[in-house]
């Protein structure tokens, strides 16, 4: 998948959480993009099995994609953490660049991020 579906399924998790349902227009002004690139992106990820879209025009993350929008997030709250906490750099700066190291970053780079944290919380 590429970072945009990615981008998109995250931000559907967070309205979900946030709001309980989840609109395409939600969708839109949430990550600033025009209805017709909504409406694209809502097909392919139907097409790919990881959203449904009610006929009331509400969307649904599928079981596929409450897993991958839940794995994309939990690397966006990490990486955030992991700059912001631990290398030091602001929580505007963190946010702004675990949302592209989250789309690229290596499952074992993250793993060992993933420990570094858990070691660090528990008082190692």
């Amino acid at each position: 998948m590429q970072e945009s579906g990615e981008n998109y399924l995250e931000t559907i998790l967070i309205l979900q959480n946030r709001y309980g349902s989840v609109r395409s227009i939600d969708v839109a002004k949430q990550l600033s993009v025009s209805k017709p690139s909504v409406s694209r992106a809502m097909g392919i990820l139907r097409d790919d099995g990881f959203i449904t879209m009610e006929p009331n025009g509400e969307l649904r993350l599928t079981e596929a994609g409450k897993a991958r929008a839940g794995a994309i997030y939990e690397r966006h709250r990490l990486i955030t953490a992991f700059l912001h906490e631990t290398v030091g750099v602001s929580a505007e700066t963190a946010e702004t660049d675990a949302c592209r190291i989250e789309h690229i970053i290596s499952e074992e780079t993250f793993e060992k991020i993933k420990e570094f944290l858990a070691k660090s919380l528990s008082g190692m």
